[in-house]
C-alpha cells in the first residue's frame, strides 16, 4: 500500500466524524473492520466525485456549476428521492469531460477503498451519462482502466470494470452502447453489465434482451433492485435478467419465498445502508433490513455505492451499521466473507483472503 494513508491515521480522520461516538469506544471496532479484507461491489465511479474534486475539475475544464465551495456541494445533499439524488449526481458528473479526469477519479476512489481494507473492487461506470454529453465513449473508459492500473499497481489491490445501463433510457440505447463495448468484452477489460438508475416505472423486463446478449457472450450480470421498488422486482430480475448478484435488493425482506430463495440458491445481495437512509429507503440504520436478511441466510454484503454524495466509504458503512444494529465481529467477519465469495476474483486470490478473515476471527 505504498503511497497511501496508514489504515490507522485514516481510522482517526473517520472517528473525528463519527458524531456522538467516545474515540476509545470506537478505534477498536473501527480498527477491526479495516483489518478485514473486502470487495467492494458496489461502488459508482461516477459517485465517488468529492466535492473537492467536482470544484477542482470545474475550473480545469471551464465548466459552470451552481457551487463555490464544498460545503455548498455538501449542503446539497439533502435528498427526499432518488430522483433528487440523481439530479445532483447528474450535474455533478458534468464536470468529467476528458480521460485524464476519469483516471484521477478512479485512482482516487481506490486509495480510499485501500486504505479502508479493501483488496478488491468491482466498479460500476454509466457511459451513457457521458457519450449523451459528447464524451467518447473510448474516452471515458480509457480513463477509467488507465485510473484502475494506475491503483492496482500502488495498493495492490485488483479490480474489474462493469458497464451499466440506465434503466430511465431505452433498451435500444442499452443495445447501442453494448455493441460499442464489444472491444472491450472481447479481451476482458469489462467483464460485465448491470442496470441502474431510476427503478420505479423502469422494470427489469424492458431490458431482457440486452441481458440475454450479455449472458451470451459469457459476461457477469448484476442489476439494481429492491432499492425503491418492491420485493417483486428482485424476484422479476433474477426470473428476467439471469443474474449473478442483485444490488441492493433490501426489499427482499418482505418476502419470506424470496428470502428462502436467495438463501438456498446464494444469490448474493450488495447492500448500501448509508444510501439507502440518504435516499429514505429506509428510515434509519436501526431500522435497516440487513441483519435480518443475514440471519435469514442471505449472502449480504456491505458497499457503499456512491460514497462523496452519501457521507461514507465502505469503513464507515461498516462502522454505522455496525452500531446501530449491533453486529458483532463475526457478523461483520462473515459480510466480509461474503464480499469475497460473491466477487468475480481469481479464485486463488479469494481463497487467501479467506483465511485471512478466519485468522483475524480466530484471533478475536
Amino acid at each position: 500500500m505504498s503511497g497511501f494513508p496508514d489504515p490507522r491515521i485514516h481510522s482517526t480522520v473517520f472517528r473525528r466524524r463519527a458524531n456522538g461516538f467516545n474515540a476509545e469506544m470506537t478505534e477498536p471496532l473501527l480498527d477491526y473492520i479495516v483489518s478485514l479484507p473486502k470487495a467492494e461491489l458496489h461502488l459508482h465511479l461516477e459517485g465517488s466525485l468529492e466535492p473537492e474534486m467536482m470544484l477542482a475539475l470545474a475550473e480545469r475544464n471551464k465548466v459552470e456549476i451552481p457551487y463555490s465551495r464544498p460545503d455548498d456541494v455538501r449542503a446539497a445533499h439533502d435528498y427526499g428521492s432518488l430522483q433528487d439524488f440523481l439530479d445532483l449526481y447528474y450535474a455533478g458528473m458534468g464536470v468529467l469531460c476528458r480521460g485524464e479526469d476519469f483516471e484521477e477519479l478512479t485512482l482516487a476512489y481506490l486509495r480510499r477503498a485501500a486504505a479502508d481494507g479493501v483488496v478488491h473492487a468491482e466498479v460500476f461506470f454509466d457511459p451513457q451519462a457521458h457519450t449523451a454529453r459528447d464524451i467518447g465513449f473510448d474516452e471515458v473508459t480509457e480513463g477509467i482502466l488507465a485510473g484502475l492500473s494506475a491503483g492496482e499497481r500502488e495498493t495492490g489491490a485488483t479490480t474489474r470494470l462493469i458497464m451499466c445501463f440506465l434503466r430511465d433510457l431505452s433498451q435500444a440505447s442499452a443495445i447501442e452502447t453494448f455493441n460499442e463495448a464489444a472491444a472491450y468484452f472481447d479481451d476482458g477489460r469489462i467483464i460485465g453489465v448491470g442496470l441502474d438508475s431510476a427503478e420505479i416505472g423502469n422494470p427489469p423486463e424492458k431490458f431482457a434482451r440486452v441481458f440475454a446478449m450479455a449472458g451470451e457472450r459469457g459476461l457477469k450480470r448484476v442489476a439494481h433492485a429492491g432499492e425503491e421498488g418492491p420485493a417483486s422486482a428482485v424476484r422479476d430480475t433474477l426470473d428476467l435478467l439471469n443474474v449473478d448478484r442483485i444490488d441492493h435488493g433490501i426489499a427482499a425482506v418482505n418476502d419470506r419465498d424470496l428470502m428462502a430463495r436467495l438463501a438456498r440458491v446464494g444469490t448474493p445481495l450488495t447492500v448500501c445502508p448509508l444510501s439507502n437512509v440518504a435516499l429514505k429507503a429506509v428510515d434509519s440504520l436501526r431500522d435497516h433490513p440487513l441483519k435480518r436478511l443475514l440471519d435469514a441466510g442471505v449472502k449480504v454484503t456491505i458497499n457503499s455505492d456512491d460514497p462523496a454524495y452519501f457521507g461514507g466509504y465502505i469503513a464507515g458503512n461498516f462502522f454505522h451499521t455496525a452500531r446501530a444494529l449491533t453486529l458483532d465481529k463475526a457478523r461483520l467477519a462473515l459480510i466480509a466473507r461474503n464480499s469475497l465469495e460473491a466477487s468475480f476474483m481469481d479464485g486463488g486470490a479469494k481463497a487467501e483472503f479467506i483465511r485471512q478473515i478466519d485468522a483475524i476471527q480466530s484471533a478475536n
